[in-house]
């Protein structure tokens, strides 16, 4: 008799750009795995950028080699030992890197390679592609196809769009310039999750209607994680957590498959703010996976494997408001450039 497939567990997802504090020193990213009570499933390390000319490749603003992160990748090779999974980010708000890999096939061999390269030196789990720029359906294809190939099933591959891209194909409404709807239509399996960005007028977070119209669209429940600025000064949209863990028990009381959280970003996540920054997590497991079966709780689940069996249904009408504000305008994220050193 096969064995019974594990309980679905909602994820916990952090992005982590910020990795440094303003006098120099890292912004240490283990208490969330020394620190009680917090359960955190994935890690994503931000931003990878791909520069010109091929193979000038920068996290943030220094190579991936450069000293100042050597903590940094000890840290993270702990978190993996630990049952988190550690993925890079890349792209974000700095444009180009997408536009590059969009290219033809010369091209795209020329900025791909050393991509490969560091996710293997590394031992990335898997990419979060956050395509903030023009790129085609085809190119984005090309690239997660590739991704696979080179590192197998397990490899797992997110992506962030904005809410408003999952609620309606217009271009307004769509950082990334391609349809969410036909990738997952042709390329849903190989997407473990999209790491939804419910803030900086993308979405809303104050109550579940956005996340049920993205569900009735038919992108099923488990693979639409929630995304939300963990501080004010991260993004506009933030969402006090009263009426947050109101939003979170009413989604996962009506999504069995609720897919789970992430925040942006960790470093001054509130309520701890930058002296406690893993408070965040803390209150996300309490409302997010406590109340689970013990058997879940200790599940390991295979994100980029899992088939999926929810039908994906075609909406014709145009979502209402909303969603059909005003576009958001341009906003900046954190990153360690952001201080004087």
């Amino acid at each position: 008799m096969p064995p019974i497939p594990p309980p679905h567990i909602p994820r916990i997802v952090i992005y982590y750009q910020t990795q440094h504090n303003p006098d120099g020193t890292p912004c240490s990213i283990l208490p969330i795995i020394t620190q009680h009570n917090i359960t955190v499933t994935h890690v994503n390390v931000a931003a990878i950028h791909l520069n010109d000319p091929p193979g000038n490749i920068h996290l943030n603003d220094h190579v991936p080699s450069d000293p100042r992160y050597h903590t940094l990748w000890a840290e993270l090779r702990i978190l993996q030992a630990s049952g988190i999974k550690v993925l890079g980010m890349l792209g974000g708000a700095a444009k180009g890197s997408f536009t590059r890999l969009d290219l033809d096939e010369v091209t795209f061999e020329a900025y791909y390679t050393p991509l490969r390269d560091l996710i293997r030196d590394r031992g990335l789990d898997g990419l979060d592609l956050d395509v903030e720029e023009p790129m085609t359906l085809a190119g984005i294809i090309r690239l997660i196809d590739r991704l696979k190939a080179d590192f197998g099933d397990t490899f797992i591959i997110t992506l962030a769009p904005v809410a408003a891209a999952l609620m309606s194909d217009r271009p307004e409404h769509n950082l990334s310039g391609f349809s969410y709807e036909a990738l997952e239509v042709m390329r849903g399996k190989q997407i473990a999750w999209y790491n939804t960005q419910f803030y900086c007028g993308w979405g809303d977070l104050s109550k579940t209607d956005g996340y049920d119209f993205i569900v009735a669209r038919g992108y099923p429940a488990d693979k639409i994680v929630i995304g939300m600025v963990t501080n004010p000064g991260n993004g506009s949209g933030w969402v006090p957590f009263e009426i947050l863990q109101e939003v979170l028990i009413s989604l996962k009381a009506r999504y069995p498959g609720f897919g789970g959280v992430m925040g942006w970003e960790y470093f001054n996540s509130l309520p701890g703010d930058k002296d406690r920054p893993w408070e965040w997590a803390a209150f996300m497991t309490r409302n997010v996976r406590n109340g689970l079966p013990a058997a879940a709780q200790a599940a390991s689940v295979s994100d980029s494997s899992k088939e999926k069996s929810n039908p994906f249904l075609v909406v014709d009408e145009d979502p209402k408001s909303p969603q059909d504000a005003a576009v958001p305008k341009d906003f900046h994220y954190y990153s360690d450039g952001s201080f004087e050193e």
